[in-house]
């Protein structure tokens, strides 16, 4: 199944490449969680603060379905 995922800042490094910026679409099989996806991109539990599955704040059990759009925020500092 295609998924468009976009890692944002310094996540961005993860994604495969092929990858134009920070967005990419990937083929994951059916019944993929986002943590597997982001234990596949190699992401460290710590890095993501904030995550997004199509607009709505997401959780690492939420699973993945056709078409999704996920996005993933690092902590981010600044003033």
């Amino acid at each position: 199944m295609k998924v468009s995922v976009s890692l944002y800042a310094s996540l961005a490094a993860h994604l495969p490449e092929g990858c134009s910026g920070n967005v990419c679409t990937l083929d994951l099989r059916e019944g993929t969680s986002i943590q597997e996806l982001l234990d596949a991109l190699n992401i460290a539990h710590d890095e993501p603060k904030i995550m997004f599955l199509n607009g709505v704040h997401a959780h690492l059990e939420d699973i993945i379905e056709e078409g999704d759009r996920f996005a993933v925020f690092p902590p981010i500092a600044g003033g």
